[in-house]
């Protein structure tokens, strides 16, 4: 049978049986605790890993955001400046019409004051020779075949909306009366020009060239015609019937 250990070596190997399973167990759990802590250690990388990639995320997020935000104000200042540079064109263009045509009619008021102030140039001249005013109007082909005051006659008489059939009355009367002469005067009865209006100041509502401007004396003349006679042939008639008109 097995030999019994004395009662002081039994107590001495059970104690060392009890510490060996404390070490033991102390060895376990410092192992378990190393490999628990590598875990945490890499969960807690991991984690701060991804709250890292959220912050770089949310960075990116800002700066697109803010270079967003910074386009499209460059875009409205573009917008801004091209709306301005357009209203400036559009007034600059509008001013510089606006001058053109300033321009344009003090132009023309210009080039009227200057024939006017020559017109009455050339009468005062025209009245101290006792020639007669140039006319300076044109005259239509279809009266090219008079001359002197007799084409102005023509002329005038066109313009003042009597048809060309008309002249031939208008010839014969005004040769009747004066002869086409602009300084006929009628020494008893005071009439004057080419067709001998009565006095011949009369004339004078034309222009106050009426003593040496067969032009004058003519717009009168057929005036006076259109008002009493309706057309020269009218006239004529009047004047072959009394002797007058």
């Amino acid at each position: 049978m097995p030999r019994s250990l004395p009662p002081t070596k039994g107590i001495f190997v059970n104690r060392l049986v009890r510490r060996l399973g404390v070490r033991t167990a102390s060895v376990s759990l410092l192992v378990a605790g190393l490999g628990g802590g590598v875990y945490l250690g890499q969960d807690r990388e991991v984690q701060q890993q991804s709250n890292d990639s959220q912050l770089v995320m949310q960075a990116n997020a800002e700066e697109l955001q803010l270079l967003r935000s910074r386009q499209a104000e460059h875009a409205a200042a573009r917008a801004f400046r091209r709306t301005a540079e357009d209203a400036a064109a559009a007034k600059a263009a509008v001013e510089a019409k606006a001058a053109a045509t300033k321009a344009r009619t003090l132009e023309k008021k210009a080039i009227a004051v200057e024939a006017a102030a020559k017109k009455a140039e050339e009468a005062k001249k025209a009245e101290e020779s006792g020639a007669a005013v140039p006319f300076a109007g044109e005259i239509p082909s279809s009266c090219s075949e008079y001359s002197g005051s007799r084409g102005i006659g023509c002329a005038l008489m066109l313009n003042a909306g009597f048809k060309i059939d008309q002249f031939p009355c208008l010839d014969k009367l005004w040769k009747r009366e004066s002869g086409w002469n602009y300084k006929a005067a009628n020494r008893s009865s005071g009439a004057y020009g080419i067709p001998q209006a009565l006095p011949g100041s009369k004339m004078a509502s034309i222009a106050d060239d009426w003593k040496t401007n067969p032009a004058t004396q003519i717009k009168w003349g057929l005036g006076y015609i259109e008002g009493r006679y309706d057309t020269p042939c009218g006239a004529w008639n009047h004047s072959e019937s009394s002797g007058w008109y």
